[in-house]
């Protein structure tokens, strides 16, 4: 089994940019970015024009550090504090359930832990301290 806790900084609009700024100060290497409007149509509803060039997903290497960034869908709510949660990536299913069990007591489901595109079982919980997790089953895709 693989565990790993990654970053996941979650911007309003700017992540393009914010991945640009990290590359130039941190040497951050790009392995993954996917836009809104390069989803699968299977997805779900088809993004608006000002909503596509937004990235829906990216992963950056920074030395032996992973970080993950994405932004929020015009409107979706984003205020300081939110912008940052940690992506717990497993290989086990069962071990997803698990974590996503635990973290939803006393807190709040964001998201119920499902098969979505990306994941055999994703989801996204706020535990009772306020902490926001998303739950990454890997499969076929790389990260939260």
């Amino acid at each position: 089994m693989t565990l790993r806790l990654i970053p996941y900084l979650v911007m309003d609009g700017n992540a393009r940019e914010a991945i640009q700024f990290y590359e130039k100060a941190l040497g951050a290497q790009v392995l993954f970015s996917q836009t809104f409007g390069e989803m699968p149509e299977d997805a779900g509803s088809l993004p608006s024009e000002d909503v596509k060039e937004r990235i829906s997903h990216a992963m950056v290497k920074v030395g032996e550090t992973d970080l993950m960034f994405s932004d929020t869908f015009p409107g979706q709510p984003h205020q300081s504090g939110n912008q940052v949660t940690i992506c717990i990536s497993t290989d086990d299913k069962e071990k997803s359930k698990q974590f996503f069990e635990a973290l939803q007591d006393g807190g709040q489901v964001g998201m119920p832990l499902q098969e979505t595109f990306f994941s055999p079982a994703y989801g996204i919980v706020t535990d009772k301290f306020g902490v926001t997790f998303q739950i990454f089953t890997e499969g076929t895709e790389k990260g939260c």
